[in-house]
């Protein structure tokens, strides 16, 4: 029974919390928030323990493994706490707002032999899943170009900012957004050598980008082009697509379905013909105990317990891996110009703590809340 502590309720830490806290091999021993409000009802209708204070959770409940869905800005000196107690870490994506913290967190880890993993869900979707699998298996042959995209109606109008829209708290679109297919793409091919043409647009955000349009160059005769924007109303909700060309076929992925074009000369693998063959997510996921969301959410979160029990560094997503995505967001941030932007490896460098006055805020704000309910029941 692997003992878990939750940092952060928002809408990712509620949706994490309800579904390692059904897994049959986790104890959630804690959860943390700034919210006095959430505290109070989780405690109220679940008994878990609550804490206003991430480090005393830590240090007096044995969390072994914790789940961490802040703002971003905070993952590095969270994951660093933890890190430093030996305990393992599922972190939220974008794993580091900087490369080089996540290079330090991942080395740091890595020594310890801890297990870890970030958010990016898309590796746990069967069809994307599928896309990688053909791809390892060379069935499209020597890939020559990749479109990656993403669309959905996030920001759909000028209005007040959130942690997520700060360029220092949350990275805008680019890290919020095209995060996920950026992580997918090097997944599929590793780290780019560079990208250029960078184009981080406005729509209605005043502090950060709605839109990230950019190419990437793996270098050998492989490009790629980013293409993302979270103001797009025509889409019911975020769409993540990946199309990918070879010179033995074609390859169109997103969450539904991988649709696949093999040409007379393509090695076909089994279940595939030559032509189009399409292969949906239904037929391609296996079973999780607890669905919530979608099963990658489920199947994510059980991968990094099943690690933990067996104790295996190496996993997908993990925090090696997750650097190599920090390196390239770096990268296309720096783009901005439009100059061409070599990814750069992430050095070693010390983490800087948790920022005192964010968690003095925090307990203030609970005080002031806690004060405010007992006058009124006064």
């Amino acid at each position: 029974m692997v003992k878990v502590g939750i940092i952060g309720l928002g809408k990712m830490g509620l949706s994490h919390y309800s579904i390692i806290n059904a897994h049959e091999d986790v104890e959630v021993v804690g959860v943390c928030d700034s919210s006095g409000y959430v505290l109070d009802v989780l405690n109220k209708y679940t008994g878990v323990d609550t804490f206003s204070d991430f480090e005393k959770m830590l240090d007096v409940q044995g969390v072994e493994a914790a789940v961490i869905s802040t703002p971003s800005k905070l993952h590095a000196p969270m994951v660093r706490a933890c890190l430093e107690r030996g305990i393992h870490v599922f972190c939220e994506k974008p794993f580091c707002l900087k490369p080089e913290d996540s290079a330090a967190l991942a080395d740091l880890a890595r020594s310890k032999s801890l297990v870890t993993q970030v958010g990016y869900h898309n590796r746990f979707v069967g069809a994307f899943g599928e896309a990688k699998r053909l791809l390892d298996l060379g069935t499209l042959g020597r890939v020559t170009h990749v479109l990656a995209e993403a669309y959905g109606p996030v920001v759909l109008k000028p209005k007040g900012s959130t942690w997520r829209s700060k360029k220092d708290e949350g990275g805008g679109a680019l890290y919020d957004y095209a995060a996920h297919p950026l992580d997918l793409l090097t997944w599929y091919f590793g780290r780019p050598e560079s990208v250029s043409g960078t184009v981080l647009g406005h729509v209605f955000s005043s502090e950060t980008e709605d839109e990230v349009y950019t190419t990437i160059d793996w270098g050998h005769g492989m490009s790629g082009q980013l293409s993302v924007s979270w103001s797009d109303e025509s889409q019911r909700k975020m769409t993540t697509k990946i199309t990918i060309w070879g010179t033995h076929g074609r390859i169109n992925v997103d969450r539904q379905e991988c649709q696949v074009y093999l040409r007379d000369d393509a090695a076909v693998p089994a279940g595939y013909e030559k032509g189009w063959n399409v292969h949906y997510t239904t037929g391609l996921t296996q079973e999780v105990d607890f669905y919530l969301r979608g099963e990658e959410y489920s199947a994510q979160l059980d991968a990094w317990i099943k690690r933990i029990e067996k104790v295996e560094v190496d996993g997908v997503g993990n925090f090696d891996d997750a650097t190599v995505t920090d390196e390239l967001l770096a990268a296309i941030a720096r783009g901005g110009s439009g100059e061409v932007q070599h990814i750069v490896s992430g050095a070693s460098v010390d983490v800087p703590p948790v920022p005192s006055g964010w968690w003095r805020r925090m307990k203030l704000r609970l005080k002031s809340r806690r004060s405010a309910r007992t006058m009124r029941r006064a």
